[in-house]
């Protein structure tokens, strides 16, 4: 007997409890599995699904999109409520309700696309208890419709299994919904946990841990803590990305990013379009001695949200990978900020010893579609030199390669910058921070200071 059928006939077998199965999109794939293990009827109420649109609009409300969150959300709401109004005041006593849904777009013989859907399940942790929910979305990889139907079952059981017998550990939800499964066949790009039983839960933690273990590539979440879908934010917008540490943001990181945008929205191919401002974290810029303190994560998270600042956490070492990800999901401009000292790094090749066509296919891979990097000057502490994208000196063999970027666009210099934001560095400033020297307040934004001693970030010592 495999995981999965265990799983799902160890929830058949358990008389508390007692649900509904609503699937939309890719058959009934996760409540073929209760069924083919035998004794579902102690544990499944209904199971439906309404592929006509009209139909599923007159059941859950017009929407937008039908392979959605909010579609996902009012087919829990109505089935739960339903579920309550007609088998609470018969069974409530000893029952614990839940609901199973999702929402998918699988791959057809109209439908090429790469496959994805929403899964959920709401859920009583005892008879008469609140609601506790785990919301995901994933992506389904395999070649073939077949496989990815097996796949969306098998995940559908493990997210129900783990809602049920582990909503104590938000950590073991996570690692279990892969089981019977790899990261070749399904990623799960974004997590929700809300309700009762995970009131202790930071979404935005569990994000980074879907990075962390490879469940994804990357992550994001809005400026308010709400962890959101990537396509849903990135879909056909021009991208303006800025990669940090941020630890903690400072004034040289708002210069580098205000003055980029200023150039930006000047671009033909940008002017008149929404753009969509990211601060980007890799996992190595949140490591610290080698490992990732959360509660320093949230500090990062938390200044950068006080800014109004959207969020990626990525695993993408080189830009490249970054970019790919981007165009993934937009055909428009995408623009990457950094300063000199990051510019001297993506042109040493020890990078790319992993590519067979060296810099020349990062590069290619970088440049290939509309992208341009924009380059803040640095201004060296011993020697007071201005470096900047127009006088950096790269080796000898790839001079052309840097002046042909430089020549036809690709690579620009910042302009209309503060000088006086030049000799900030953010090393500094957390130094400064944790032994009580206050001139580190002259080096932030003023809501930055605030949220930095009100709450303690960064380890601040306060002085007298």
């Amino acid at each position: 007997m495999t995981a999965t059928n265990q799983k799902a006939l160890e929830i058949n077998l358990d008389k508390s409890k007692y649900g509904a199965f609503i699937e939309i999109g890719a058959g009934q794939e996760v409540a073929r599995w209760f069924f083919r293990v035998g004794g579902a009827s102690g544990t499944i109420a209904k199971t439906m699904s309404a592929y006509d649109m009209t139909v599923s609009d007159a059941i859950y409300g017009p929407c937008e999109r039908y392979v959605s969150k909010p579609r996902l959300q009012s087919m829990l709401t109505r089935e739960y409520d339903l579920l309550l109004e007609r088998l609470e005041p018969k069974r409530g006593s000893d029952t614990r309700f839940f609901v199973f849904a999702d929402t998918v777009a699988a791959k057809s013989f109209s439908r090429k696309e790469d496959a994805h859907g929403w899964l959920g399940v709401r859920f009583q942790t005892e008879p008469k208890g609140p609601i506790s929910q785990v919301i995901i979305h994933v992506r389904l990889l395999d070649p073939e419709n077949l496989q990815e139907q097996e796949a969306l079952g098998i995940i559908g059981v493990n997210l129900i299994h783990a809602a049920m017998f582990h909503h104590d550990s938000a950590e073991t939800i996570l690692e279990s919904l892969l089981d019977n499964l790899t990261i070749d066949r399904v990623e799960i790009d974004m997590i929700e946990f809300s309700g009762e039983a995970f009131k202790h839960i930071d979404n935005r933690v569990m994000a980074l841990c879907l990075v962390q273990k490879g469940m994804t590539k990357a992550t994001m979440f809005l400026a308010n803590g709400e962890v959101v879908q990537p396509a849903d934010i990135l879909h056909k917008k021009c991208i303006l990305v800025e990669r940090g540490s941020f630890r903690p943001i400072t004034k040289v990181t708002l210069d580098m990013l205000e003055c980029a945008k200023s150039m930006f929205v000047q671009e033909p191919d940008v002017e008149g379009s929404e753009i969509l401002v990211i601060m980007e974290m890799t996992l190595k810029n949140l490591l610290d001695q080698g490992k990732i303190d959360y509660q320093d994560f949230l500090d990062r998270v938390d200044t950068l949200a006080s800014l109004g600042k959207t969020v990626l956490i990525s695993n993408f070492g080189e830009y490249h990978r970054l970019a790919a990800y981007f165009f993934r999901y937009t055909k428009k401009m995408i623009g990457i900020v950094m300063g000199v000292p990051t510019l001297k790094e993506i042109f040493d090749e020890r990078y790319y010893a992993d590519l067979e066509g060296g810099i020349l296919e990062s590069f290619g891979r970088l440049f290939k579609n509309k992208l341009k990097l924009f380059i803040y000057p640095l201004l060296e502490k011993d020697s007071m030199a201005l470096i900047t994208a127009d006088n950096l000196v790269v080796q000898n063999h790839l001079k052309h390669l840097y002046s042909y970027l430089i020549e036809n666009n690709f690579i620009e210099s910042i302009r209309g910058y503060d000088s006086k934001c030049l000799s900030i560095f953010s090393r500094d400033v957390l130094d400064k921070i944790r032994t009580g020297d206050n001139s580190w307040e002259t080096m932030v934004p003023e809501s930055v200071i605030e949220i930095i001693k009100t709450r303690g970030f960064f380890n601040h010592k306060k002085t007298n």
